[in-house]
């Protein structure tokens, strides 16, 4: 626990303290990074993780309710942004995004396990695989292709966008269809295990633009809790578990199907640091998604401390 908040820490603040000395130079090399990520590790993370991922009912029921809880707060998401606050698309879309994406893999994994011991992280590693992952590359990227600013401007160029700009979800696809003899086990353990060394980049890029941000005046440091962001807070850290947790327990006392503990301490997890890259492939207000990733993280981190220190 306490090497993952280390973690997170050292990284913002190399960000921030890159961006002070390189300015856009440093935000130009983050670009570049996610790019390297979007189309080189995350592929190849995604194949040798997916291909040998293997589901009990238990498991699976756990999944399709984590499904339905996270396409209810997308809506809520949606309808909050345009309705109340009457969000341009590309704020709108920052919100949904951060709402329905969680940061179940590189900070989800070192978290479960710290909290509720190292024996629950293959439980926690599928609800990343098969939930987080697909999330991540096709609600999330379409939003992003529909929403987002450098997507396009008719609908056919922006499917276009969200194919072209979309390698992950190839590999996905593949991994779903590949035998288990085109993963072999050790490049699986070392793709799922090694997706945990993304949080350093993840988090590095967070520092920069927060940073960024900050010195063009857009914002403050800590960045302000703006009513976008308290709505992506709401929607992910409050209404996310509190509807798997109402849908497990209902499961729980109509069947003997038990829900593994793990699945509850990924619904719970903060706004994803994968929001940032869809944010900047498609052009969606990094602003928020920067914000929401800061804030949501330090609430959950908090509330897991506190829970550790009491247990």
């Amino acid at each position: 626990m306490l090497l993952v908040l280390v973690g997170i820490i050292t990284s913002a603040a190399a960000g921030m303290a890159s961006e002070a000395r390189w300015g856009e130079r440093a935000v130009a090399g983050t670009g570049r990074a996610f790019d390297v990520l979007l189309y080189g590790l995350l592929p190849l993370i995604t194949f040798f993780a997916v291909t040998r991922l293997e589901l009990t009912a238990g498991l699976g029921v756990g999944l399709l309710l984590a499904y339905t809880e996270l396409a209810i707060v997308g809506l809520v998401a949606f309808q909050l942004a345009r309705r109340l606050l009457h969000l341009d698309d590309a704020a709108t879309g920052a919100v949904v995004v951060g709402s329905i994406l969680a940061n179940t893999g590189y900070l989800g994994l070192p978290l479960t396990a710290a909290v509720l011991g190292t024996d629950v992280i293959p439980e926690a590693i599928t609800w990343d695989l098969a939930v987080s992952v697909p999330m991540l590359f096709v609600p999330a990227f379409a939003i992003g292709a529909a929403l987002g600013t450098k997507a396009g401007e008719t609908p056919r160029e922006r499917v276009r966008a969200f194919l072209v700009r979309n390698p992950p979800l190839l590999a996905l696809g593949l991994a779903l269809v590949a035998p288990d003899a085109w993963a072999p086990e050790a490049l699986s353990d070392i793709a799922r295990y090694g997706a945990l060394a993304l949080l350093p980049v993840g988090f590095f890029a967070l520092g920069v633009h927060l940073r960024q941000e900050a010195e063009d005046g857009n914002m403050r440091f800590p960045p302000p809790l703006t009513r976008p962001v308290l709505v992506v807070l709401g929607c992910r850290v409050l209404l996310a578990p509190a509807l798997f947790a109402a849908g497990a327990l209902t499961v729980g006392a109509l069947t003997t199907v038990d829900i593994p503990d793990a699945y509850f301490a990924q619904a719970a997890m903060p706004c994803g640091i994968n929001a940032l890259i869809v944010a900047h492939v498609y052009g969606l207000d990094l602003r928020i998604a920067a914000s929401a990733v800061a804030w949501s993280t330090t609430a959950v981190v908090t509330g897991a401390l506190v829970l550790a220190a009491v247990t």
